[in-house]
Formats: structure tokens, sequence, C-alpha cells
């Protein structure tokens, strides 16, 4: 299976523009930004149709949360290998007075799911089952969590305003991208096994640039939302369009699992880092717990006398990594089923014992790295962010998921959207990797009605009482370092924000015990020092797709959207 690391959305508002860079897309015809600056705020998106949604929505009055809502529903037609309303997700929100809270819509197990569901009579796993089959759909919570902020914090108070884009976009059809004509193409074959119906991702011809797709089922799915609301899709025909596709084939979701669904909202994971406060998501997302973790043992380090990718700058987040890494496998996990060890894990004496066997001229094998011990009981790589800054001060950053690029490949007959394969985010088989090579123990067990451990880091960065950053990215498990270095880029090593977001990344995470670098960013001589240090290198293609919102020192926000994709950024006019 090909893991490929696409950001939907990073969403940042914007009223005043006063610079902007941009390419252009040839034969489509769209305008491609990819930086922009403004004392109000902006959109960037990974596609220009759904930032031109949410801009839209801005003129009209609308707030961070209307425009982000808008914005999600619109990639949910144009952006399918990512885009969802068959996924879930997190919400951070920092309104304008400076108070922080987060919403948890992240997918939960059914509750005819046991710890076993995925292991033969012999106790082994049964290759596949877990990632492209009706078993491997978790309960989604995109649309539970879009209405749910709605219904708390929308300035228009107007859903059909928000939702209509999407149906047009859906009905009308709209032109794909060169990229979405061959993720779509090399995708065929899934789709085709998992689905033997018609759905529109695949025809008789092969997809090229500029070719229209149009959803019709999925336009009237979302109409049908519209006028029913939320209860449409967890209890009306959609529901039951869902679980007849689901229990049709040897799937277990219910409609009362449906119904049964509800998000969460959730107190941030807080934490300084050299004067900066960073708000972060709390498990079941392990990303702001392993953030904060890293940036601690980080912080008595002189990373900017060390050098920006220095051998020994590699060495030491290496090591770090390393390290958080290995405590997510053991201790992190759903809280409303196993007693999680946070303020132990994030505290600073025991990060300092974490790093009493790190070694500056040699890398510790991960074999001899294991969890921290603590006086407690043990209890997509396809993800979308959004980051916003409205005119009145409010930032939000949401980051969703369908895990793997076009999730399961499964489309709900007649309903047009695609559903999540985020059961494969569970330790399916404790000591067992998932399909980005992540290991898990009891804590992340399946269990009936349990939301699944997740990667997903949306942040907000806070100083001097204002808001210095919104950020986040897709990626699978190397969210969580990718938004560390981003980070680390823009407060050690005092980058420019664009530069921050561009420069080469690279990423560790215990098991299994290598680093992996962007194809080329490395010299051979670097990379021969690293092994000498002990290190085992491997060259990847991009790591993650970073959307982020910086704060300019005159008090402007510069909004960046990624090379690594199609990212635009777009103003308010």
């Amino acid at each position: 299976m090909r893991f490929k690391f696409t950001l939907l959305l990073a969403l940042i508002l914007s009223v005043l523009l006063t610079d902007c860079s941009s390419t252009i897309s040839d034969k489509l015809g769209y305008n491609i930004h990819k930086k922009a600056v403004s004392s109000m705020g902006m959109v960037v998106s990974a596609h220009p149709l759904a930032s031109e949604v949410g801009t839209n929505i801005l003129k009209q009055g609308g707030n961070a949360i209307d425009a982000a809502i808008a914005v999600q529903l619109a990639l949910a037609v144009v952006y399918p290998a990512a885009g969802n309303i068959g996924g879930g997700g997190f919400m951070v929100f920092t309104d304008q007075k400076g108070q922080t809270v987060t919403l948890d819509f992240r997918e939960k197990a059914p509750s005819a799911a046991n710890r076993d569901l995925y292991l033969d009579s012999k106790g082994d796993v049964i290759e596949g089952l877990s990632t492209s089959s009706h078993l491997a759909v978790g309960v989604p919570g995109t649309v539970d969590g879009i209405f749910t902020i709605f219904e708390k914090y929308s300035k228009l108070k107007n859903f059909d305003l928000l939702i209509k884009p999407a149906i047009e976009l859906a009905a009308n059809g709209y032109k794909i991208t060169a990229e979405e004509a061959n993720d779509l193409n090399y995708s065929e074959s899934e789709f085709k096994r998992l689905n033997k119906y018609a759905i529109p991702f695949v025809r008789s011809t092969a997809w090229k640039q500029g070719d229209v797709l149009k959803q019709t089922d999925l336009a009237e799915t979302l109409q049908r939302i519209m006028n029913n609301g939320r209860s449409e899709f967890y209890e009306g025909k959609t529901a039951e369009m869902l679980v007849k596709c689901i229990s049709e084939n040897k799937g277990i979701i219910t409609l009362d699992d449906l119904k049964k669904y509800k998000s969460v909202w959730r107190k941030p994971i807080a934490g300084h880092y050299r004067g900066y406060t960073i708000l972060s998501m709390a498990p079941p997302s392990s990303g702001g717990v392993l953030l904060l973790q890293m940036l601690k043992m980080l912080e008595p380090y002189d990373l900017k006398t060390m050098g920006f990718q220095s051998k020994q700058y590699i060495h030491l987040l290496t090591e770090v990594q390393r390290r958080s890494y290995a405590d997510r496998s053991v201790y992190l996990g759903d809280p409303a089923f196993v007693k999680i060890p946070v303020h132990q894990l994030l505290d600073s004496m025991y990060l300092l014992s974490r790093m009493r066997n790190f070694n500056p001229l040699r890398a510790i094998p991960s074999k001899l790295i294991s969890a921290g011990t603590m006086p407690l009981p043990h209890e997509s790589e396809e993800t979308t962010h959004i980051s916003i800054i409205d005119k009145d001060g409010n930032a939000v950053s949401i980051t969703t998921t369908l895990n793997s690029s076009y999730g399961s490949n499964i489309v709900v007959n007649g309903a047009g959207f695609i559903l999540n394969n985020e059961m494969d985010d569970f330790s399916i088989k404790p000591g067992n990797l998932n399909q980005y090579g992540l290991i898990g123990a009891e804590a992340n067990a399946i269990q009936p009605g349990k939301r699944m451990l997740s990667s997903m880091t949306p942040t907000v960065v806070m100083k001097d009482g204002k808001i210095f950053a919104v950020v986040g990215s897709p990626g699978g498990s190397t969210i969580i370092t990718t938004v560390l270095q981003v980070l680390v880029n823009l407060i050690d090593h005092k980058m420019d924000p664009y530069d921050a977001v561009q420069a080469g990344r690279f990423h560790s995470q215990w098991l299994p015990d290598k680093i992996y670098v962007e194809n080329g960013l490395w010299s051979k001589q670097l990379t021969r020092q690293l092994e000498e240090m002990g290190h085992a290198i491997e060259s990847r293609t991009d790591i993650g797709r970073v959307e982020a919102i910086v704060r300019n020192m005159d008090g402007t926000y510069i909004g960046i959207a990624d090379k690594r994709g199609d990212d635009d950024v777009e103003v308010v006019k």
C-alpha cells in the first residue's frame, strides 16, 4: 500500500493582502499562491476551489469556525483522497480572549468490535483486514464534529450557507489536477475490488488533468444533511445506506453505533518552550503529549549553536524522538478506557531521566530504549489540516483524517462518500506494527466504543499573550515530528516562516530503528557520518505537508502553503 502523506487543508483567514507570491496552474487556470501576508488573516487550503469557498464565507461576515466548516465540506468533494464526511479528527480553538478548548471528533470502534477482531484462529494478524475491508471502518465523527462547533461558535448561524458550495461542487463537478488524476488511476484496482457498483472515481478510461469529476450521490447526501441536520447522517436515510453497505459486506457498524456517537470537549495539552506557550491536542491524540515531551527534552540544548541539519542536531532530535515514541507505544490510548499518566509523562524530572543514557557521540539502539517507568498501572496518513485566524483574533487548528489515501477505498453505495480505515490505528495485536510502522500495547487495544490512538497534532502557539503560530500537518506517524521541526525552525533557528515550513525534514519513531530522510536532503558525507554514529538511514518521499500561520514582528500574519503539494493561499479582497 502506498502511504501518501497529503494535506487537505490549512485555513487562514484574511481581509487585507499586503504581499502575495504565486504560481499558475496552466491548464486548469487556478491561481496557486504559496505565501501571503496580512494584518487580518487569510485562507490556505490544498485546493483553490476550497480556498475560494472559505474566502466567500468570510466576505459574508462569517468567522473562523464558519469558514472552517465550509472549507472542510468543500474539500470532502474536491479532495476525496483526504477530505471527508466519513472520517474524524480533532480541533484546537483559541478565542480572541486567549481561552482554549479542544474538540475530539475521532472515530470510535463499533459496539461489536473486540481485541481479536483481525486475528485468525491461531492468533495471527489477517493481512489487510484492518485496512482494506468493511471491518476496517470506525464509526465516523466528522459530521458530528462539524455540527458541534457550528452550534457553539458559528457567527452566521446559517448552515445552509456553509454547505451549499459543497453541494454545488459535487453536483456540477470540478476539473481535477494532475496529482488527483494520478491518485485516482493508482487507486483504481482497490476501488473496483471493494465496490461492486458504479462509483464516480472509476471510469472506462484513465483520468487525466482537466477531466471533470461529478459526484451526484454525494451532492444528494449533502443536500439531505442540509435539510435534516446532524440526524440525517447518524439516524436518517444516509445512516441506513451506510449500515446497509457495511452489513452486506461482513462489517459490524450498526444504526445504534451511529446514533450513539458524540464528540467530546477536552482540555488542551499545554506547556512552555523557551518562553512560548504550546497548546495542542490531548489523548486519544498522542500528538500534544509527544510534541511537548520532545520540546522539553530539547530545551536544555543550544540548537542554534549546534547548527541546522548538523550531525549533532540530527542525532539529538532522533534520540529525543525515539524516547517519546517508546512512551507512546505503552502509555497512550483513549482516556475513557485507560488511565493515562499525562502529568508524569510531561514531568521535567521524568524527561530528564529519559535522557540520562543519551550519548552525544553514539546512537542508542532502539532495543535498549524502552518506555519510561512510573508508578502508575498500564492501562495517513491521509489527513487534512485547517489553520485559521479570523479578523477578530479567533484561532482554529483542525486536523481530520480518513487514515490511508482514500481511506478504506469503500464508497457508500448510493451516498457517494468514502469511509475511513481508522481501525488500523488500534493495536490490532499488541506488539504488532500498523501500516505506519507504529507499535502498540494494551492501552490501545480494540474495545467496543473506544477511540483509536492518533498522531494528529493540531497546535496553537502563544507568545506574550498573543497568537504566534497556528500549525498542523498530515503524515500518519510523521505528523508529530513534522510539527516539532517547524516549531524548532521558528523558535530556535529564527527562520523566516516560509523557510521554516519549506525546510527539509527527517523522522524517527523508535521502531523501526531508522532515520527516514527526504530524498536528496543530506549529503553523502553527512549520511556517512550519521551511520558511523550508529544510525540507519533510509531516504523517502516528502514528509508532511504543513500549512502554517505565523505572526510577524509588526503584528501582521504570514500564511504559508507547503511546497510539497498543490496547497493554496487565498485572501479576502
